[in-house]
């Protein structure tokens, strides 16, 4: 089952949801309403506290599943609504936006989402995009893509790559260690494998 999250704080271009499946459940985290209203996103259900959802927006969903919570609560509004994803029973998540400029958010999300066990993520935050390294991932980019690679919330080890410039076997990436990031796509199918830890592939689109 896949379910799509569109967060707040980003103004993302259209193509960024271009392949949206038809059967996919798509949830709203707060002012992400706005981004899916805007890029022509049918919601099935708002999940958040409500306080930055424009309320003109809101307006024009009236039969519109919501979970409402309150304002003050111990978890924000995407980590609510990867929780009802996985609830629902989904085995792919894909969050579109959700950077917004703030560091604190930006850090938050990355560390919610790389520690995902058991289920594909996928984060679209613009430029960039972030995939959850469960066991194996297969990426299909450009010759000179820059791809990151960085363990979440302790080491990732039995890492293996194919397709990159600097080629890993069996190594361990440490927490607090830079040797994964900026890494080169020498191929157009780029493998990553970890056998244990959590692992994100961050992507940067080419220009």
């Amino acid at each position: 089952m896949d379910v799509w999250i569109f967060a707040g704080g980003d103004d993302l271009p259209p193509e960024t949801a271009a392949d949206l499946p038809d059967d996919a459940y798509v949830i709203a985290a707060d002012s992400g309403l706005d981004l899916a209203a805007r890029l022509g996103v049918t919601v099935d259900r708002l999940v958040g506290d409500l306080d930055s959802v424009s309320p003109e927006v809101l307006e024009r969903f009236p039969d519109l599943a919501i979970d409402r919570y309150p304002v003050d609560k111990d978890a924000t509004d995407l980590e609510l609504a990867i929780r009802t994803a996985r609830n629902l029973g989904a085995d792919r998540i894909v969050v579109i936006g959700g950077h917004g400029g703030r560091l604190d958010h930006h850090l938050a999300n990355a560390g919610l989402l790389g520690t995902q066990n058991g289920i594909d993520v996928e984060w679209r935050s613009g430029t960039e995009t972030l995939h959850r390294v469960n066991e194996r991932l297969s990426l299909h980019v450009p010759v000179g893509t820059t791809v990151s690679l960085l363990p979440v919330g302790g080491p990732a080890s039995g890492i293996a790559t194919t397709g990159l410039q600097w080629e890993l076997s069996n190594d361990t990436l440490q927490p607090g260690s830079t040797r994964g990031v900026s890494n080169v796509a020498v191929a157009e199918q780029v493998t990553i494998s970890v056998q244990s830890g959590n692992l994100v592939a961050i992507v940067l689109e080419t220009t």
